[in-house]
Order: C-alpha cells, then sequence, then structure tokens
C-alpha cells in the first residue's frame, strides 16, 4: 500500500453522538459542526420563525416535531483529521437506525443531561457499545442548569454502567451558579460568563495575574466545595489510561453546555488527541480484515431514500473498511455474487452532497443506488467478502395501510416497499393475496406516524390511513439451516422482504402452540 494511501487512512475517524432523548445531542451535533468550521452559525433543534434549524434534522417531520428520526452523515476535516460524525435518533423507536450507525463508527461520544445521569436508553446504547468495544468518550450536558452533584453523578455512571470515568475537566458550580470548568490536564481555569458568550472565554491558569481576584470573587462555599472535590478526584480516581480507553473500559470525561457552546471546544481538542484511527472488522468466518490491506472493501448500513425529493433518489451509505475507493471501480457484491459499478459517489453534511472521486478505510461515503443495495450488503474490490451480519430488531406491532382513491394503491405499494428499504418498517406478504396487499412491522409506534408522514409529504399520498392488526408476535420458523414452509397446526406462511417465511401470531402463547405442535423446528426472532 502507497503511503499516501496510510496516511489518509490514519486520519480518519468516525464516531456517533448516543444518548436517551432530550439530552441535547443534535443541539452538541450543531455546535461541534460550528467548532469545526463547517457552519458559520448554529440553528436550533425546532427552529422559530426566522431562525435556522438544525443542520443534521434535515427531514421536514424532524423540523417540525424538534426530534430527530433518522441518522444523518457530517464529514469535516479539522486539525488535519478527516471526521465522519454521525448523529442518532435518541427514541427507542428507531434503536434499529441507532444500533446500525454503532455498527460502522469507531468510538462515540455519550451525552449526559447533568440533571437526570444515565437514563434508560443511555444505558441500553452503552451495552452495545461495550459489547462491541467501542471506546466512549463521556460529556455531560446542560451545566448552566440545576443538576445533581458532580461526584454522585459519576459514582452514577460507574455503578450503573460498570465502567470507569477519568474527568479530564470538572465543573465550578452548576446552574445559576455556574461559573466555568477546570481543565485538569492543561490546569487552567475556563471561565463561563453569559454576557460574553460570543466572544472567547477567558482562562487563568494558577500563576496569572488576575487568578486570585477571580478565585476571590467566587462564592466561598463554591470555591471550597470545587477544591474539595479536586482533591478528591485527583487522589481516588484513575489517571487517564490510552490503552483502558481503546479496549472500552475506561471513559474520558468533560463537562459542557453544548446550548451556550461551552466546553464543546474542549471535548473537541479530546476527540482530536485521543479519538482511534479505523479499527479491523470481523468478517462472517471470523477473520480480520485490516483497514491497511491492498484491496477496497465495505459493508452498507444506512439506506435512505428521497434525500433529494425532486429526484426520487435512493442513497446507500457504506462504511469503508480498508484500502482505497475511487469513483467508479469495479466491486464484487457478495449478495448478489456479481459485480457492479460504483459510479455515482458523494460525501455528505446531513442532506447536502458533494461528488465524491477517491475515499479510504474509516470514511463514510453514499452511492446512489438503483436497487442493488440492502441493509448489511459487503463490498469488495478482491473477491467475495461478507462482514458480521447487521442486527435486526423484531417488530411488536402490525398494521396495513390503505388509500381512499384505489387509482393511487399502486403508488403507495411501490412508496411502502422504498421506505421499508430503508429498514424502519418490515414488510410480509401474505402468498395467497400478493404483494399488493403487504402488511407492516415496526418496533414502536412513532415508526408508523413517520411512515404516515412521509407517504404524503414524499409522495403525495394525502388520503393515506393505517389499520391496526391484532399481531404482536413474529418468527422465522427453521429446520436446522433450512426455512420451514408448512408448519403443523395450520399456521400460516407468510414471506418478508428478502423472501424468508415467517409467521404473525397474536401473543406468545400461539408461539409456545406452535413450537407445541412443530417440537424439530425453531422460531427464529430474526431471519439470520
Amino acid at each position: 500500500m502507497s503511503e499516501i494511501v496510510t496516511r489518509e487512512i490514519a486520519r480518519r475517524r468516525s464516531f456517533a453522538i448516543i444518548s436517551h432523548p432530550d439530552a441535547g445531542k443534535t443541539t452538541l451535533t450543531e455546535k461541534l459542526l460550528l467548532q469545526g468550521g463547517v457552519i458559520h452559525e448554529a440553528g436550533e433543534v425546532r427552529g422559530k420563525a426566522g431562525t435556522k434549524n438544525t443542520t443534521s434534522d434535515w427531514m421536514e417531520l424532524e423540523k417540525q416535531r424538534g426530534i430527530s428520526v433518522t441518522s444523518s452523515v457530517m464529514t469535516f476535516d479539522f486539525k488535519g483529521l478527516r471526521i465522519n460524525l454521525l448523529d442518532t435518533p435518541g427514541h427507542k423507536d428507531f434503536s434499529e437506525d441507532t444500533y446500525r450507525v454503532l455498527m460502522a463508527v469507531d468510538s462515540a461520544c455519550m451525552l449526559i443531561d447533568v440533571a437526570k445521569g444515565v437514563e434508560e436508553r443511555t444505558q441500553k446504547l452503552y451495552e452495545v457499545c461495550r459489547y462491541r468495544r467501542i471506546p466512549i468518550f463521556t460529556f455531560i450536558n446542560k451545566l448552566d442548569r440545576e443538576g445533581k452533584n458532580p461526584l454522585q453523578l459519576i459514582d452514577e455512571v460507574e455503578q450503573t454502567l460498570q465502567m470507569s470515568c477519568c474527568p479530564l475537566t470538572w465543573p465550578i458550580g452548576i446552574g445559576d451558579r455556574f461559573m466555568g470548568i477546570y481543565h485538569r490536564l492543561k490546569k487552567q481555569f475556563i471561565l463561563y460568563d453569559q454576557r460574553r458568550l460570543e466572544n472567547p472565554p477567558l482562562v487563568f491558569s494558577y500563576d496569572h495575574p488576575d487568578f486570585r481576584q477571580w478565585w476571590d470573587r467566587i462564592p466561598k462555599d463554591i470555591a471550597e466545595k470545587v477544591t474539595e472535590e479536586l482533591d478528591i478526584i485527583e487522589n481516588v480516581l484513575p489517571n487517564f489510561d490510552e490503552e483502558r480507553f481503546l479496549s472500552g473500559h475506561l471513559s474520558p470525561l468533560t463537562w459542557g453546555s453544548a446550548k451556550q457552546n461551552f466546553g464543546v471546544d474542549i471535548f473537541l481538542d479530546f476527540f482530536v488527541q485521543f479519538a482511534p484511527s479505523p479499527l479491523p472488522r470481523r468478517t462472517e468466518e471470523g477473520n480480520q480484515v485490516d483497514p491497511s490491506a491492498n484491496f477496497f472493501s465495505g459493508f452498507v448500513f444506512k439506506i435512505q431514500a428521497n434525500m433529494d425529493p425532486r429526484h426520487r433518489d435512493r442513497v446507500a451509505f457504506i462504511r469503508i473498511c480498508s484500502g482505497r475507493f475511487e469513483r467508479g471501480m469495479k466491486v464484487y457484491h457478495s449478495r448478489l455474487n456479481r459485480e457492479i459499478r460504483l459510479t455515482y459517489s458523494n460525501q455528505f453534511l446531513a442532506q447536502d452532497r458533494e461528488t465524491l472521486n477517491e475515499a479510504f478505510a474509516g470514511d463514510i461515503i453514499g452511492v446512489t443506488d438503483s436497487g442493488n443495495f440492502a441493509i448489511g450488503d459487503s463490498v469488495s474490490s478482491s473477491g467475495p467478502v461478507r462482514f458480521e451480519p447487521i442486527p435486526r430488531f423484531t417488530p411488536e406491532l402490525f398494521c396495513r395501510v390503505t388509500v381512499k382513491d384505489a387509482l393511487k394503491r399502486k403508488k403507495m405499494i411501490d412508496a411502502i416497499r422504498h421506505l421499508a428499504e430503508e429498514g424502519a418498517i418490515q414488510l410480509f406478504v401474505d402468498p395467497a393475496v400478493g404483494p399488493g396487499d403487504p402488511i407492516l412491522g415496526a418496533v414502536g409506534e412513532l415508526q408508523f406516524d413517520v411512515l404516515l408522514f412521509r407517504l404524503r409529504n414524499e409522495y403525495g399520498l394525502e388520503e393515506v390511513s393505517l389499520q391496526r392488526l391484532t399481531y404482536t408476535v413474529v418468527r422465522w420458523p427453521r429446520r436446522g439451516e433450512v426455512p420451514v414452509t408448512q408448519l403443523n397446526g395450520n399456521f400460516r406462511i407468510y414471506y418478508d422482504m428478502s423472501g424468508h417465511p415467517a409467521i404473525l401470531l397474536n401473543e406468545l402463547w400461539d408461539l409456545k402452540w406452535a413450537e407445541k405442535e412443530n417440537p424439530d423446528v425453531v422460531f427464529l426472532p430474526t431471519p439470520f
């Protein structure tokens, strides 16, 4: 491999921001883009009249509701690094999208609300990161609001997540009495002053001529509390150990307020210094593909329809795992078992894109797709390569979609199939009825709300409605490695989008009956 390719791979960084809803994830993303010089004005999560919406929430529904419903990819350069930042949905109904993103990154930033601590979604997403041994940065947000005692909060993080924390900065007061943070590595005090947030903050070291005058103005109880806390963390908590961080056992922790853009620059500096370059990727056979391998390889972790509604486009997002990508190159598509050409490729800043001629291991590229790709597909310039499968979630809610105008039914079916290919909903077809009357499955109620909105907003299907079904369980029957297409007990067999047979049941009791009637059959919660 050439020296240029080796150097380019070494400067790649990819990470995702994970959190419980409303912890400030999209706001932090916006301020990171501002710090990185990508945008010159930060938007609001829910833009008011005359204000700018956030960059990562580009879908119309996201702008209206002020929530993220799909992951966004943002690529930018900062201090010599090429950074791929992925903003993920926080709501549990979109967990599958977030899990797919975590398969594509090399590190993550765990965002915690100082008032709420470790919440349910944060804990579940952390467990995914721990399973994959992804290094995790921690950012404690909203210091300008009242919150938990800092030492108690760190203890909560460590006890709940079973992970050691190393505070690299420390808060001086919280809420109305928030006065700044102490930078432990630089031994500097960074002052918070809401009156001059547009200007660089004042920074004092112990030997600064104005330090003593400023310190004496701090309320005595805050000064004593900070002094006591710093003494405790210096003597009790572990020092930063890069090896333990890279193995996922220690998290460097910083404090700040994303909304006020305070402490975000310090986090970004730590990220630049410590975030890992591209890591090896495991294949289905258990082998490792090294980023520096002399061939191109990657996998599809996300598909997005209608990023440009004017052209009804379909973009497959590929995480490059090894080597160098060149626009127009031929690659081997492992699932289709044939070669295809990757002609139209882009890098993204949320919805905005620009043509990409080359990319390297660690990058995330978007390839214009005419239907060749599905989530989890692997491609390589060196014959068949299959990376580890991306986990699928089991739907628990089911419905049919109807449209009032019968002449628009075909358009509706085509639109549903397009959206199902993104992985947000799952499609099931009764072979006796055919593909014209599919059943839709979802993990959460909000997925159906998004489906209806997009059918109306992106496809002009104004008179669509949902008919809820009584099913709550879906299973994929197998006898050994062979899919089962007939069962004892007259259970109806449906087929998913990939042609795998599945059964839909009203409740778990029905599943137990199916297992009793078919003792040699295994009923799997996913088709893989």
